[in-house]
């Protein structure tokens, strides 16, 4: 699935557009067959061909996202042209995101291109935050710029420390409803990787259909029940008894 799917209304239109967004850590060649399988789901989906557009955070070896593909068939009787912009985000001047007034853009900002110290870049993305940040939304921003800025400076551990603290630190964190949801939907994962990978150890090869069974369960106390059936049942078939809705 995409990674968003916005319907944009700009200003002096009457009707909405569809962009496709989707975001890359590093220049991948997976994203080229990404944004291909997302173009296509969207056209399928909705009749018209969004507007793409692929972020790509950080730079990584030589390979470059290509700004578009070329679809054919075995026979030739079937071609298709298909192109996207490339946002590689090092390459943005990071003044041209801060003149906005924007409180959304900050938490790019550290990714950017800049020529300043980056303890005043990130002193300017605080200030930017306090000022306009919506009511309650602080902690959010704050933390998600710091996620960011860890992408950057995560090989220098004296810096990054100093820029997390800027950035409100580790309370921020903690206050940021965003960052726990994340926190939750990592444990969440982890705890059904660790059934399934329980399981393998225990009986052998799993089906991909129980294992997807599995990665469904989302309750907390549900899966704390299933990692100790886990470990306790005699059999596949027992666990899988355990897991119908009914158990």
């Amino acid at each position: 699935m995409p990674d968003g799917l916005l319907e944009v209304r700009l200003q002096g239109e009457s009707e909405d557009d569809l962009f496709l967004l989707e975001v890359a850590t590093y220049p991948d060649r997976r994203v080229e067959n990404q944004l291909t399988r997302d173009v296509m789901l969207v056209y399928l989906d909705r009749g018209q061909l969004p507007e793409t557009v692929t972020l790509v955070l950080r730079p990584k070896g030589k390979f470059r996202v290509p700004s578009g593909r070329n679809l054919r068939s075995p026979r030739g009787l079937s071609s298709c042209r298909l192109s996207w912009r490339v946002v590689e985000l090092w390459t943005i001047p990071a003044e041209a995101l801060l003149r906005t007034g924007d409180v959304g853009l900050i938490p790019w900002v550290p990714l950017t291109d800049f020529a300043d110290p980056p303890e005043a870049i990130i002193q300017r993305c605080r200030e930017a935050i306090d000022a306009n940040a919506p009511p309650g939304e602080t902690a959010n921003f704050l933390a998600v710029t710091q996620v960011l800025t860890g992408l950057r400076y995560n090989k220098d551990a004296g810096l990054l420390t100093v820029l997390l603290s800027l950035l409100g630190g580790r309370q921020a964190m903690l206050e940021s409803p965003v960052i726990q949801d994340l926190l939750t939907a990592q444990a969440r994962t982890t705890a059904q990787e660790d059934i399934v990978t329980f399981l393998e150890e225990r009986f052998g090869h799993v089906p991909e259909d129980f294992a997807m069974e599995i990665r469904s369960v989302v309750e907390e106390d549900r899966l704390r029940e299933l990692v100790r059936k886990a470990a306790s049942c005699a059999d596949l078939e027992a666990f899988r008894k355990a897991l119908a809705p009914d158990n």
